[in-house]
């Protein structure tokens, strides 16, 4: 594993598929701000790689990708050092929503607060069938914010009142059914789950698949006639990258 700094560990094999491992963040792989300005730095030098096709974000500790942000830290905040706290954490979300390319966390064992706000911003989530969900922030005196905005766009705003309002922990078959993500797998069986959506998304055009995932942030904040049109701009573009001549060539070359 080559080491970007000394929270990020990349893995990249001949495929441009990558995995950021965060390191050195303690057993639940826990957010301080060295932490989060390290990982954001780390995935603003992937995000740059226009050979990246499939990022994968994982944790060192096999108890969690990211367990959380650090209370430690919180504790001892007021109100300028938290909004400068919170604004560093927002960055961090806002930095792996924008990576050009598709986005997997690798979620086993605990994923709350601060952790679950990341993996939201991530494309895709799976996770080990003994995983836990929560935004606890509420119970030790904060509201959950940044990130966790995109929660009802995820599972609703019923569903996400109970999650930010009770604090309750939720497990991976229940997460899964409020698609708060997307598969789950035994912990054994994790990485290939997480394989199987690689070999999926790698089947695709690679300008293709950019261009979709740009579409669907651009959608977010658009009326759906804006939307509409929008989208017949990028359809047009698409062919200056030369990949609907390949591939559907290829296609119709398999017809005949």
């Amino acid at each position: 594993m080559q080491m970007l700094n000394s929270h990020c560990g990349l893995d990249r094999d001949s495929r441009g598929v990558a995995t950021l491992t965060i390191c050195n963040a303690g057993p639940l792989n826990i957010l301080n701000t060295t932490v989060i300005d390290a990982v954001r730095e780390g995935l603003q030098q992937l995000a740059a790689d226009d050979t990246l096709r499939v990022l994968i974000i994982a944790g060192q500790s096999g108890r969690s990708m990211i367990g959380g942000a650090d209370i430690k830290e919180m504790a001892r905040l007021d109100q300028a050092s938290a909004e400068r706290f919170i604004t560093g954490l927002g960055n961090l979300c806002e930095t792996v929503r924008t990576v050009p390319c598709p986005v997997i966390a690798r979620i086993p064992g605990w994923c709350l607060g601060g952790g679950l706000e990341f993996a939201a911003a991530c494309d895709f989530r799976i996770a080990t069938d003994d995983a836990k969900f929560a935004m606890p922030e509420v119970r030790v005196g904060i509201p959950s914010v940044i990130h966790a905005a995109l929660l009802p766009r995820l599972i609703g705003w019923s569903r996400t009142r109970r999650l930010l309002m009770t604090a309750d922990t939720i497990d991976a078959p229940t997460a899964l059914a409020w698609g708060l993500i997307d598969k789950i797998a035994p912990p054994a069986e994790l990485d290939a789950a997480i394989e199987g959506l690689v070999s999926s998304l790698l089947a695709c055009g690679p300008q293709a698949l950019r261009s979709q995932k740009a579409l669907l942030a651009a959608w977010h904040d658009m009326p759906l006639g804006e939307a509409v049109a929008h989208s017949v701009g990028v359809f047009g573009q698409a062919y200056l990258t030369g990949e609907p001549q390949r591939l559907m060539g290829e296609f119709l070359d398999r017809k005949r």
